[in-house]
């Protein structure tokens, strides 16, 4: 993971994104359940941005919630993502962005209580990039 932050014009974003990306990563959407790529996904290696390419989580860390998105447990690095509250739709969540690009990931919520840190980070795929050659050890919060 590097900590130099990504910078765009809203141009630059459009042309390096496909629409659904930019829609998610730029303009906060979501993604219907059960309809990700990478929701019922099981292969091995590291989850990164789809917006810089940032290392955000290791598939090893990935478990089924029955959400029907892209869930994790804890992200590869501490510092890889960062949080803040979101009070849209009526409710208080917490928001996952990218650290490096600030793109949006999705929420946090703190009901996965058979997982090692209790936490499930509910992600859309169209903000991640399966990067199977890739895997991190896995040290546990």
């Amino acid at each position: 993971m590097t900590s130099e932050k990504v910078e765009r014009s809203d141009q630059e974003w459009r042309t390096s994104l496909t629409p659904e990306q930019y829609r998610i990563l730029r303009e906060k959407g979501t993604e219907r359940a059960f309809t990700g790529a990478y929701w019922d996904e099981h292969g091995s290696g590291v989850y990164r941005c789809a917006g810089c390419g940032n290392e955000l989580f290791d598939a090893r860390t990935k478990f089924e919630s029955g959400s029907g998105w892209p869930s994790f447990y804890q992200p590869a690095d501490p510092d890889a993502v960062e949080t803040e509250q979101d009070r849209s739709f009526f409710m208080t969540r917490t928001e996952v962005h990218c650290s490096r690009c600030g793109g949006h990931l999705g929420h946090i919520f703190d009901d996965a209580h058979d997982q090692p840190t209790g936490l499930r980070y509910c992600i859309n795929s169209a903000a991640l990039t399966l990067d199977p050659a890739a895997t991190e050890p896995v040290e546990e919060v």
